[in-house]
């Protein structure tokens, strides 16, 4: 069972208890190691950043990731950043449950199984986002993956994934998130058919939200975000491990003849992580109206512009509905915004037929969206007490100041975008009564 440390952006260090003293003593790069490791520094951040944003890890090491082959590309697969590759779409777009291949057809392990839905920018620029999903069927064997584009904010919905990386391991479940920063390798075993949702950002790291007014507690705790312990293996791999790297939204490969997860201690604030989005401390509206989904934000990467996110991780988890005099579920919206959404488990409150887990919506900028006709109609005319929302779901949205383009994989090849999504608004009707007359209450 894996191991963890608490706390989110922590000063934190570790080192395998096969190696205890392996952390070198008041400083970083001594002349010669203990263990005779190698000393190697991951940045996460410039060398001068402000220290609030500082980010940097050290890791002694068996062998230093810098002994490997040349990188040569390789096929991307259906994984791309080539935004223009057809026309955009502005339609509300919703897709079914995306379909995981049958590991009696074909094995597919998680870099295989990456397929782009949507982005926008530049990974050469920095500045930019693109939402994948993963669906596979077997464990990565002798090869890992790293990003040099961005960070990667994994949502599994389907299987569990034991994920290995340079910092230790890490198992995820569904209702479990993780986030791999830039530059960090990973390897992913599964189990089984399995299914989830990538968001990748360029150019900034996750962090969590300001609270303001809310005050010092509340959303997600700090002390809920965990980092993994050292591991390490000292394993030769006569036959090649393959170190997949992604750089400028392309795939690269290259050869080593042993295992990158030979790190047996680190010390640092730039490491991976995981959250139990259980834990959320939900804040919501006790009087009248229904709040912004802002309030659910469980991380959020910032933009130039004070207030604007790259993207923002935001959650609809179980919780109480006490307003009164209100319509209760998400009011009907025109975003400057986009806004893709996936379910994990459940039923999304606003679309409770044809919103399925495993699939997913988009709402690009200023595209109309909001409940469909049968959740207008029940909620207006329900009785207001206070109720259990959505128990037993966990919806959740990617949202981009970043207006999004969609991939040819996520309008045709996938072959699960429901044309008929926006039938769910047409029983709509006007309920406008030019002789309404106001009644005191």
């Amino acid at each position: 069972m894996a191991s963890y440390m608490s706390g989110f952006g922590n000063e934190l260090s570790s080192e395998d208890p096969r190696c205890p003293g392996a952390l070198p003593e008041g400083q970083n790069s001594p002349q010669v190691c203990p263990y005779g490791l190698y000393a190697e520094q991951l940045s996460g951040s410039a060398f001068t950043c402000p220290r609030p944003s500082n980010k940097r890890s050290w890791l002694y090491r068996i062998l230093p990731s810098v002994k490997h082959k040349p990188f040569t590309l390789m096929s991307c697969g259906n994984l791309t950043e080539d935004w223009n590759e057809v026309e955009p779409d502005p339609n509300q777009l919703r897709w079914l449950p995306f379909a995981i291949p049958k590991a009696t057809e074909r094995k597919v392990d998680f870099v295989a199984g990456l397929h782009t839905v949507c982005g926008a920018g530049d990974a050469k620029s920095r500045n930019g986002i693109g939402i994948h999903m993963y669906t596979c069927n077997t464990s990565m064997v002798d090869r890992c993956f790293n990003n040099s584009d961005g960070d990667f904010l994994i949502v599994p919905q389907q299987g569990e994934l034991l994920i290995t990386t340079e910092f230790g391991k890490m198992t995820v479940e569904p209702n479990e998130i993780c986030v791999i920063q830039q530059g960090m390798r990973f390897s992913v075993d599964v189990f089984g058919e399995t299914r989830g949702y990538i968001l990748e950002v360029y150019g900034a790291h996750f962090e969590l939200p300001d609270l303001g007014p809310i005050g010092a507690n509340g959303l997600a705790s700090p002390r809920d975000f965990l980092c993994p312990v050292a591991w390490y293996e000292d394993r030769k791999v006569a036959t090649g491990y393959t170190i997949i790297n992604k750089y400028q939204g392309k795939l690269f490969a290259c050869q080593q003849n042993f295992s990158p997860f030979n790190v047996v201690a680190w010390h640092g604030n730039y490491t991976p992580y995981k959250y139990n989005l259980k834990n959320f401390m939900v804040i919501n509206c006790v009087a009248f109206d229904h709040a912004d989904p802002s309030i659910f934000t469980v991380l959020t990467a910032k933009s130039t512009r004070p207030g604007v996110a790259i993207a923002d991780f935001v959650i609809f988890p179980p919780r109480w509905g006490v307003a009164d005099h209100t319509f209760r579920p998400p009011y009907y919206h025109r975003n400057c915004m986009s806004e893709f959404m996936g379910l994990i488990k459940g039923h999304y409150e606003a679309k409770e037929e044809g919103f399925q887990p495993g699939g997913a919506s988009l709402h690009s900028i200023m595209s109309p969206h909001g409940p469909d006709a049968d959740c207008f109609e029940k909620n207006s005319t329900a009785e207001l007490k206070p109720e259990r929302v959505a128990e037993g779901t966990m919806a959740f949205m990617f949202e981009s100041s970043f207006s999004m383009a969609v991939t040819k994989w996520g309008l045709q090849t996938c072959q699960k975008l429901d044309k008929s999504y926006y039938q769910c608004w047409e029983p709509l009707r006007s309920h406008f009564n030019p002789n309404w007359k106001l009644t005191k209450k």
